[in-house]
Parts: C-alpha cells; structure tokens; sequence
C-alpha cells in the first residue's frame, strides 16, 4: 500500500512537471505547420519553394512543418495568402505592386479589406526571366507575328499570364482578339507544343526551368526561343520599374546564339501578421542555409543579404527587417 502511494506522488509529481514544461514551451503559430505557396509543378517555384520549405522544416526553431504547395503561381499566390490558405509565398515583383496598389490578383479593395490579410516580405530573390518557345515551323520571328497564331501564356492568375499579355500589347496585339490565348499550365502547354497544336508559348521563371528545358531537348531544332528585345522601356512606362533587360545565355538551354528577354523580381512574401520571431527565423534560415538551397536549383545562389531587403513596394516584415539590421 505504501508503495503504491509513493507511485502515485511520484507520477503526480512527474505530471505538474509536464504541465509547466508545457506552459513554459512557446506557442507554435498555427500550431507549427506552415504552407508555402509555389507554382506550377515544372516550373522553378515548385522546385525551389520545396528546396526552401525542407530547409525551414529542418531549421527552424520550435519544430515547425513548412509544405510547398503546388498552385497557378504569383496571382493565386496573392490570393492564397491574403485568403489565408497559405502563410508563406513565392510571387512576382510586378503582381505582388499590383496587388498593394489594389489591382489585379489578390488586391484588397474597400469592404474585402476585412477578409484579406496585408502582405509584408522577407526577402528579394533571383530574377524570373521570361521564356518565350515557339514551334520552328509556325514563322514567328517576333511577338507581332503571334498574330492568329496558338499561344499559351500559362494558367489564368499566374505571374505569366499577366507579363505575356503586357508584352503582346506592347508589341501592338489584343491579346484577347489578335490570337488564339490558351491559359493551360507549362506541361500541357509542353505537351501541346510537341503534338503541334500549340504555336508559342510564354513561362516566367528562373534559369533553367525545367518544362523548357524539356521542351528544347525533346526535338531539336524543332523548337526554340524567341528574343524580345526593346520592350522594358514601354513596360516600365507604363507599369512602373518592376521590369529589366536580360539576356537568357546560350549553355541554359544550350541554344545557339543568347536570347534577349525581360525579368521581374521574385519576392518570398508573408502576412502581416506572422509572429515577428518566426519571420525572423525563416529569413535567417534563408540566408544561413542558401549553400544547401543552390544545390536544389541554381537560382538558390543568385540573391544576397545586401539587395534582399530591396522589397519596395512590399514593406519588409518586422522580423525580417531585424535580421537584416542584425549584420
């Protein structure tokens, strides 16, 4: 009998102990799992989304569980995150300005305020380049000849599908009337383009994106890239300075020649209401680990602490703001 009252005070005593471990343990924001929303399954922000989430999942302090998402990309980024489906996301520089100047995806307007949350960023990251492919036999030479042609410019709120239709018009096409635009994810429109039914397509991403590299090698000389050149000043007119001139180097895609294009910033965003320690912490994690990030795409070596706060017009987030200031 004696015995037995010494177990059980012992497991009472062992029990108020677990309780003020637990009462002494931080809380978890949404109970430690995160969400991070990505893009199409071919394209780099799926590919370095799940790089970047494994590495939060590894690193982070108090056990949290980051998870890429797969989704439409920038737009239904926006959307994902301001509705709370996701707390993390990847998202153009150009989409994320439209979406605080109340346009476009994701915008939050008037009586939607309430039930959107604000965006803030943790970061400027590697440069999204605009690909554009076209079948070799379709005489496309540049985007005024899309005219009547077959052309996906990806899903409907993806970060493409808004850049192709600023390009078309800047090249003086209606691209709603002027061509036939297919909004098909990059590998139907892949698979579209090797069964002849599509003529051209546009895919924003990071070098190299998988679904065009696909694409190239599967038949060569059949497909290749087209050069925009000429169109950042019109853009940047018109839309603000999201845009820059770059060439796509001739071993990405083992081309013959550089093809001139357009890039727009990616921005790694999350909500205003993140706790400011854990936007701390992930940002942290983003900067201390980019070596084991590189190896999951090669984009994972093309940012840096020192333009990493360049988020404008994202505010940074609180956290992340200390981590920059922190040296």
């Amino acid at each position: 009998m004696r015995a037995r009252r010494v177990v059980l005070a012992l497991v009472a005593v062992l029990g108020l102990a677990g309780c003020a471990n637990a009462a002494a343990a931080p809380e978890r924001w949404h109970n430690g799992r995160l969400y991070l929303g990505t893009g199409n399954t071919s394209g780099v922000f799926y590919q370095f989304g799940g790089g970047y989430a494994d590495l939060a999942s590894k690193y982070l302090p108090g056990g949290y569980e980051v998870s890429p998402e797969p989704t439409a990309a920038s737009g239904d980024n926006v959307i994902r995150l301001t509705g709370g489906d996701v707390e993390i996301a990847l998202v153009n520089g150009d989409t994320a300005a439209e979406a605080v100047a109340a346009r476009g995806p994701g915008a939050v307007r008037g009586a939607e305020a309430g039930k959107q949350r604000p965006i803030r960023a943790l970061a400027r990251l590697y440069p999204n380049t605009m690909n554009v492919a076209v079948r070799s036999d379709a005489k496309i030479r540049t985007l005024a000849d899309m005219r009547g042609k077959r052309v996906s410019t990806s899903t409907l709120n993806s970060g493409t599908d808004v850049v192709a239709g600023r390009m078309l018009e800047a090249s003086g096409l209606n691209p709603e009337t002027d061509l036939q635009r297919l909004r098909l994810s990059l590998p139907d429109t892949v698979s579209g383009m090797k069964a002849g039914v599509i003529d051209a397509l546009f895919f924003i991403g990071g070098l190299p994106t998988n679904g065009i590299t696909e694409l190239l090698d599967s038949a060569p000389g059949r497909f290749e890239l087209l050069p925009t050149p000429g169109l950042v000043g019109p853009l940047n007119a018109k839309f603000g300075p999201v845009y820059s001139s770059v060439t796509i180097p001739k071993q990405v895609y083992r081309t013959p020649v550089d093809v001139e294009s357009i890039a727009v910033p990616t921005l790694l965003l999350v909500t205003a209401d993140m706790p400011d320690e854990l936007a701390y912490q992930l940002t942290k994690v983003l900067f201390e680990h980019q070596a084991e990030l590189a190896k999951v795409h090669p984009e994972g070596a093309n940012f840096d602490r020192v333009n990493g706060p360049d988020t404008e017009p994202i505010p940074l987030h609180p956290g992340a703001k200390r981590f920059y200031e922190s040296g």
